[in-house]
């Protein structure tokens, strides 16, 4: 297919990298997703933007290829537009982690490992991100006892509270010529509001003493505190000094961590507030370069009890304890090796409700009701579906994803209310044909 307009192109097949997967797996919290008008299978069907300090980045995917741009709030900087065009290519590799073969490691576990074996094609291009660890950090602190959509809201609040618009952008255009992508509401009007994008707020913005008070009123609840004390602990420790980059010392600091044994960084994550074993490890695989780290959770206990031996009684929540914790990270790490984090999140996105039916064919018009043999509660938010490959290779079917299938929660269920109301439905249905 051509370029799209104003874009430009990374050859990246979707083997490597599946932004339906990865930007709706719980790791990042402040993409925003649009859908497209995608003609035919091999043509985008979504644009991902996300505000960074000077830009936004909009990316579009096909089946070979990454599709990338970058906005910026006025013309762009003194460097030609070739230059910033590098720039924000640079950052999506370091972001993504491109420098990783992504297939090599699927090779390797799936060597190892039955059980990954069983879900590599359906659950390909997943990686982990390479993030910014002061984000990182804010973002997971909102994590406890929270899910997705909840997190995603309360990151984009803290933003829109703390960090000036850098920018608005309307809808993207779905092909050249045509208006607007419409909303999926008919009642809604079609024109659609540009879309202000903040960048993430800097330390010393969320160090305030009134900022506590001001989050638990948009819904942070104890959060609150534990963000803003963070957030005053690393300005006191490190001072509120900005870089040439425009980042301040805390930010910088917390990169150092990167070069420091896993051990070492833990222990300094866990000196801030809200900040346990499973938030300081998902910072570390996620942002500091831990790949070997796997954040435990009751839901990757009962992965580890269902396939690979584990104690414990399968469905049954069990209190996390150090020792336990120490005992699941053992054994899966023993299964995975090296990059036993990045695994563990293919795992665990298959172990998703939401995720049950991706990647599989259209399903029959009377669902059912579990199409995957794992499955954990979460939030209703629709993720777009997977760019559909040109060509099928034999020793790898790619199954054919025509429909749009649920993101994930991070931890707590939500009501699966579209299940409930097709119960209802069916049930009606039987009544009615006894009544006849």
């Amino acid at each position: 297919m051509s370029i799209p307009p104003g874009f430009r192109a990374l050859p990246l097949p979707l083997i490597q990298l599946s932004l339906a997967a990865v930007l709706k797996c719980g790791q990042s919290f402040r993409w925003s997703s649009y859908p497209l008008l995608a003609l035919t299978p091999s043509e985008p069907s979504h644009e991902y933007r996300l505000c960074l300090r000077d830009r936004v980045v909009c990316l579009r995917q096909s089946p070979d290829t990454l599709f990338y741009r970058s906005v910026f709030a006025g013309p762009p900087p003194h460097p030609p537009d070739d230059v910033c065009e590098a720039e924000t290519l640079t950052w999506l590799k370091d972001y993504f982690q491109l420098d990783v073969d992504l297939v090599k490691l699927y090779d390797e576990w799936s060597e190892r490992d039955p059980v990954f074996r069983s879900f590599r094609t359906r659950f390909e291009g997943i990686r982990m991100l390479r993030q910014d660890p002061w984000e990182n950090l804010i973002s997971f602190i909102c994590s406890s006892n929270n899910n997705i959509s909840r997190i995603t809201k309360m990151v984009k609040s803290l933003c829109k509270q703390y960090s000036p618009p850098l920018l608005s952008l309307p809808p993207p255009t779905p092909t050249p010529g045509c208006p607007p992508t419409p909303p999926l509401d008919p009642a809604e009007p079609a024109e659609l509001e540009p879309e202000e994008f903040h960048p993430f707020p800097p330390p010393s913005s969320l160090a305030r003493s009134d900022v506590s008070a001001t989050l638990r009123s948009l819904g942070f609840g104890y959060r609150a505190d534990f963000i803003q004390k963070t957030a005053q602990m690393l300005i006191d420790e490190h001072g509120a000094e900005q870089s040439s980059s425009n980042q301040e010392a805390p930010e910088l600091w917390l990169r150092t961590l990167r070069d420091m044994p896993t051990a070492e960084a833990r222990l300094e994550l866990l000196k801030f507030m809200g900040v346990g074993r499973k938030v300081a490890d998902c910072v570390m695989l996620m942002s500091l370069d831990k790949k070997e780290v796997i954040p435990i959770d009751t839901h990757v206990h009962q992965i580890a009890i269902k396939h690979y031996g584990m104690r414990g009684t399968s469905g049954a929540k069990q209190a996390m304890n150090p020792k336990l914790y120490d005992e699941i990270n053992a054994k899966l790490g023993k299964v995975w090796g090296d990059y036993a984090g990045w695994a563990h999140s293919v795992l665990f996105t298959a172990d998703l409700k939401s995720f049950a039916s991706y990647g599989l064919p259209t399903p029959s018009p009377t669902p059912a009701k579990r199409s995957s043999p794992l499955a954990v509660d979460e939030d209703d938010t629709l993720p777009p579906p997977l760019p559909l490959p040109t060509t099928i290779r034999k020793s790898r079917k790619r199954k054919q994803v025509t429909e749009t299938v649920a993101v994930t929660s991070a931890a707590i269920s939500d009501t699966d209310s579209s299940m409930v109301a097709q119960d209802a439905g069916s049930l009606a249905e039987r009544v009615k044909r006894r009544r006849r």
